[in-house]
């Protein structure tokens, strides 16, 4: 109730901060309060943007322990997107016409504002006392001597709403899987002390504690991992571990952006030969020019994949069947787009419809993913993000003609979500481009 409060009190400061920003900067700009008619809009727009930015970056979610610097962080990516957003739509598509120095003014002293507003925020709820107001139920499961220093520090530090705990000794695997997956008095966290753990081991609890939508928390020098966020509780590490899979809202959304931009330029841009790849492959063999296929996606939720037609019509008559050198059921058209690449422009839709990303792994069908997850647990991890149109084992390695082939192929796919990156998928795509001019797709 307390951080429920303090969450809807910032969320209307913040709107008001911007409110009288924008009020100051006109009255700067214009030597009047009184807006005119594109400043009306620049208002509406300011605000509605902020308050969607804002809440998708969840700017209002507080976390415990409170860290400014986090805090800060995704105030700063929230203004980078509005800002992107804004500027986007006065410069490049000329929505609006206002002023460049009532929007620089107006976000300069809105940010220096929000900023000081949160670090006072964060003091407040460091030295108040609000203990009373907080319910968080913990399970402690380890070493007793490392979860006593970790208990001694949650009794010291109130604040931190770790009120209500239970202990499980190590050795009490099955008792601990009962506590996490009990429908009542389930715990808010978890925190795991171990001197000695395998990997194996912390990704078990990982996805235990996914399946139950538990944050796991870990003492982390006892393990080499290079997810989570660190902190220190006195002078016990902590890793704490997102319940999600994956890359950081912060890549999530630049890459997301980045997918947008890209295929509205490439379809835009390539409406041409959009169009001659469309007309030679319906009039070059007998069925339609497009041809859609279910895949399987993120969070392994099902969607329909489109590509220009390059096999003649009931090519799968007989089931599934990946395709070869020399396949005969390939049209003569259609071993020209599959080899320049020209077959998978359509997919560019998907992206824009958010099924898929520009780079990020080849889709399969269920048939194929089941055979594959038995060589390489790991794939299933993968399924937590979204496929692509291009991807790192595509440029390197081509289209696969069995299932070990994939498998070999995948392994380019795992290396490049290690470490996803905007350089990485520029040069993904810069290699892919290569394939297309030199025609070397396999």
């Amino acid at each position: 109730m307390y951080f429920s409060r303090l969450k809807k009190f910032s969320f209307l400061f913040d709107l008001l901060l911007l409110n009288i920003a924008l009020l100051i900067a006109h009255y700067f700009i214009f030597g009047t309060e009184h807006p005119n008619e594109s400043s009306k809009f620049f208002v509406l727009i300011a605000n509605t943007s902020w308050m969607l930015i804002a809440s998708l970056n969840k700017n209002y979610k507080i976390f415990q322990p409170l860290n400014v610097n986090d805090v800060i962080d995704r105030l700063i990516t929230t203004f980078i997107y509005q800002a992107l957003l804004l500027f986007g739509m006065i410069y490049f598509f000329k929505i609006l016409n206002v002023s460049r120095g009532f929007v620089m003014i107006t976000f300069g002293g809105f940010f220096l504002a929000v900023i000081l507003q949160r670090i006072l925020m964060a003091y407040f709820v460091r030295s108040s006392n609000i203990q009373a107001y907080l319910e968080k139920r913990i399970v402690v499961w380890g070493n007793n001597d490392i979860a006593d220093g970790l208990l001694q520090f949650f009794n010291d530090n109130p604040e931190l709403g770790y009120k209500y705990y239970e202990f499980i000794d190590g050795s009490e695997r099955a008792h601990f899987a009962e506590i996490i997956g009990a429908p009542k008095n389930k715990p808010d966290e978890i925190f795991v002390c171990f001197k000695e753990m395998s990997i194996q081991t912390l990704d078990e609890i990982i996805l235990l504690c996914r399946a139950e939508n538990i944050n796991p928390h870990v003492v982390f020098d006892v393990i080499a991992r290079k997810d989570g966020k660190k902190n220190n509780y006195n002078s016990l590490p902590i890793l704490h571990l997102n319940n999600e899979s994956g890359t950081s809202r912060k890549i999530k959304a630049l890459k997301r952006l980045f997918d947008i931009s890209f295929s509205l330029s490439a379809m835009l841009i390539g409406a041409p030969v959009f169009c001659l790849v469309y007309l030679i492959t319906k009039f070059s063999s007998r069925g339609g020019a497009f041809y859609k296929q279910e895949r399987i996606g993120k969070d392994e939720k099902p969607f329909y994949i489109y590509k220009f037609r390059s096999m003649y019509i009931d090519a799968e008559k007989f089931g599934p069947q990946l395709s070869k050198n020399n396949d005969p059921r390939i049209t003569k058209w259609g071993r020209v787009i599959r080899k320049t690449r020209l077959d998978e422009l359509p997919q560019f839709w998907n992206v824009l419809k958010g099924d898929m990303s520009v780079v990020g792994y080849r889709p399969e069908r269920r048939h194929y993913i089941d055979q594959i997850s038995e060589h390489i647990p790991e794939y299933k991890k993968m399924l937590t993000h979204k496929p692509g149109i291009t991807s790192l084992g595509q440029v390197h390695y081509g289209y696969a003609e069995s299932v070990d082939q994939m498998c070999e192929r995948l392994k380019y796919d795992l290396l490049y979500f290690r470490n996803i990156t905007l350089d990485s998928d520029l040069s993904i795509i810069f290699k892919t481009v290569k394939v297309m001019v030199l025609a070397t797709g396999k």
